[in-house]
């Protein structure tokens, strides 16, 4: 698969910034009353959570989201696993016991993201890309590390058509087809699409 052309790369840089920036500056209010509830929660505990996260070329980087669960949460997942709603190398539950309170309101609405701001700035990760995995390149088949030609995003092709629905091969299909025809123009109608679909989920229980 050929590279995106630079007119392409240089474009979608400068307005992943520009709007990253933008975003960030009118959620501060928001993140600060988010931040607040959390520690309220769980005083003492951190307010952001950090992971390792697969990106572009298969490098390693830090993710940034509001914390959502307990402390010892990676720990517990090994013990959770075989509950798990899909295949590995991919772990989900509908109801993960791991979850806070302040938690389920954040993932349901999505507000546990906007920390992945900085990461968009710090060019780790784009607005718009395949969504970045907790697990190594070296866990992926061949032909799937095709999703690695690309800066991973806040939301993608995944996030508006599939999300629970489909398990990491099908996910992969999706993403390296969409992004494999480089286009500004879709990429910034699945940005806006993603805003509806957020809100959908938000009233579902």
């Amino acid at each position: 698969m050929s590279p995106p052309p630079s007119t392409y790369r240089l474009v979608k840089r400068v307005l992943d910034v520009t709007l990253a920036m933008l975003m960030l500056m009118l959620a501060l209010p928001v993140m600060a009353v988010i931040a607040l509830l959390i520690w309220r929660e769980d005083r003492g505990a951190p307010v952001f959570f950090r992971q390792s996260r697969c990106g572009k070329g298969g490098r390693t980087f830090e993710l940034l989201k509001f914390r959502t669960m307990v402390r010892n949460a990676d720990a517990l997942k090994e013990q959770l696993r075989a509950q798990s709603e899909v295949p590995w190398p991919d772990f989900r539950l509908s109801h993960d016991p791991r979850v806070t309170t302040v938690g389920r309101v954040l993932r349901k609405s999505s507000l546990d993201e906007l920390p992945q701001l900085l990461n968009v700035i710090r060019g780790d990760m784009s607005l718009v890309g395949p969504r970045p995995t907790s697990f190594a390149a070296s866990t992926y088949e061949l032909w799937e590390t095709a999703r690695l030609d690309f800066r991973p995003g806040i939301t993608g092709p995944w996030q508006v058509w599939g999300r629970t629905s489909m398990d990491f091969e099908q996910r992969c299909r999706l993403e390296i087809g969409f992004f494999g025809r480089p286009s500004l123009l879709r990429e910034l109608w699945l940005l806006i699409a993603t805003v509806p679909t957020v809100l959908r989920r938000t009233g579902v229980a």
